[in-house]
């Protein structure tokens, strides 16, 4: 068979696009498109930080994950998840507020809900005032609620040893609790990978999760002599505002436990949990936030 010049020129095209192909691929164009597509591992200014794929569970950014530090208010995300895993658990019953938990956010110089004493407080109410404001005040009044026994003290005890019992069924190591609100006595501590595991264990609550991404509040809570008054609380989580996405949780600072942040967001399909512990500010909790956040998304 003969085969003509202008056959042959087509043979010839064909085959330099082969090669030419050959030759992209074997240079490594393609690969490096592939592996560009996989974000550098960002660093952060926290000497802890951790996410996970709320979904499957997977670990996504790691730094220092099971190093224990003490966690500052982000230990309330477990006070509530004990109060809303109370079996029959009514949060519309009403508590009154006592001297006590005022004496000791003023003994403490606590975060408070301000709580004015003899106040009648839903739960749902007091929920919202630990979780906003952070209130030390609420914290207390919720221990005292959910313990057993017959003093305060007693109550409060047996409240954190709730804490631990649910830090356990979760299989958490690394975790414990000496307080009901982070404010300890030297046994309060856990870690980025561990308080993710316990925010998202709480955020399968649909009122820990309407709680936690709520950006500010008003409540109507009953006085001493049988009237009202209302309650406004704006949460001290600003990524609410400032992050794409954004469903909570909770922020957390003390002397020891610096600046500390358990977030959460979801885009599309997917939520992302994470933790940043120990940051020198709040600024900086919040940058490192947005670096492993933005990273994770992309994995």
């Amino acid at each position: 068979m003969k085969i003509g010049i202008k056959g042959i020129n087509r043979i010839t095209a064909s085959a330099t696009v082969a090669l030419t192909a050959g030759a992209v691929i074997a240079s490594g164009t393609f690969a490096s498109t592939a592996q560009a597509a996989t974000p550098p591992t960002p660093k952060i200014t926290a000497p802890g930080g951790y996410t996970m794929n709320n979904g499957t569970a997977k670990s996504l950014f790691s730094k220092a994950a099971d190093t224990r530090r003490s966690t500052g208010s982000t230990t309330k995300i477990m006070t509530a998840k004990v109060v809303l895993s109370q079996k029959n658990l009514n949060l519309d019953s009403k508590v009154t507020i006592q001297k006590a938990y005022s004496d000791y956010i003023v003994s403490k110089g606590a975060s408070s809900a301000r709580l004015i004493v003899g106040d009648k407080v839903t739960v749902r109410q007091l929920l919202y005032g630990l979780m906003l404001p952070s209130g030390c005040d609420a914290a207390y009044a919720l221990a005292d609620k959910f313990g057993s026994g017959t003093t305060r003290a007693a109550r409060v005890k047996s409240f954190i040893g709730k804490m631990n019992a649910q830090a356990k069924s979760l299989g958490l190591k690394n975790t414990h609790f000496d307080s009901f609100d982070g404010i300890g006595n030297g046994s309060n501590y856990s870690t980025p990978r561990d308080l993710t595991k316990i925010a998202s264990s709480a955020m399968k609550s649909s009122t820990f999760r309407s709680i936690v991404k709520t950006k500010s509040t008003k409540q109507k809570v009953t006085t001493k002599s049988g009237g009202y008054r209302y309650m406004s609380w704006t949460n001290t989580n600003t990524m609410l505002s400032s992050y794409s996405g954004a469903i909570g949780i909770k922020t957390g600072s003390g002397p020891t436990a610096k600046y500390c942040l358990v977030f959460a967001a979801t885009r599309g399909s997917k939520t992302i949990v994470g933790t940043v512990l120990a940051s020198t500010s709040a600024t900086n909790r919040t940058a490192d936030m947005k670096k492993i956040m933005d990273y994770s998304f992309k994995k």
